[in-house]
């Protein structure tokens, strides 16, 4: 099943096939290709290239850990993650280790290295699902995360599955189409609420 963006502008054709599914194959990912995925999040840009991502990895193939990390998962999130044969934690170090004051761009770059999970995800075949549905407090405890790291964010990764395998009102979600706010809602130019000129539809005319 595929879900390509439906751009304003053109866009790469990663980026237009990048979509978050909820139908999961359970054939296992190849070890090669979970690396790939870690290399591409470990050469994303970061604030005084500190780096502050880590990653907590389960795979079906340990089933103890597997379970262990799914049952960190809201349970409406456990319903379909249960299927991919990968789930991870990402997590963010909140400071600098050059001098230990508060790194507030931490999440933002946790996030870009995320992203580049995701783009070399859609390249070689998978997709990855990042969840904010997650207990926290029970993550932190079962990985015993240490003051100074804080969980970001859970992620599926698998091969596409068959929609239908998923119960009706998570089928309804699968099938759903794909939705963004136009430019014109959030680039500004001059003041908060004024729409760039850059993107404006007024100034294509």
């Amino acid at each position: 099943m595929e879900k390509p963006a439906n751009s304003q502008y053109p866009i790469h054709q990663l980026l237009k096939q990048r979509w978050s599914p909820l139908a999961f194959s359970q054939q296992q990912v190849e070890k090669e290709k979970l690396c790939s995925l870690l290399e591409a999040a470990r050469w994303a840009a970061s604030s005084f290239n500190e780096q502050p991502w880590h990653f907590i990895v389960a795979t079906k193939d340990n089933p103890e850990e597997f379970q262990r990390l799914l049952s960190c998962l809201a349970e409406g999130n456990q319903v379909w993650a249960q299927d991919a044969p990968v789930l991870m934690l990402s997590v963010a170090k909140l400071y600098f280790e050059k001098n230990h004051t508060e790194n507030r761009h931490a999440f933002h770059d946790v996030g870009a290295a995320a992203c580049s999970l995701a783009i070399e995800a859609t390249s070689v075949g998978l997709f990855i699902h990042q969840m904010a549905g997650f207990d926290v407090s029970k993550a932190r405890e079962f990985y015993n995360i240490p003051e100074g790291y804080e969980p970001v964010a859970a992620i599926a990764i698998g091969y596409p599955g068959e929609p239908e395998a998923l119960p009706e009102k998570y089928q309804q979600r699968e099938f759903s189409p794909r939705q963004r706010k136009p430019l014109e809602s959030f680039v500004f130019t001059g003041r908060w609420g004024e729409v760039s000129p850059v993107v404006s539809l007024d100034e294509a005319k």
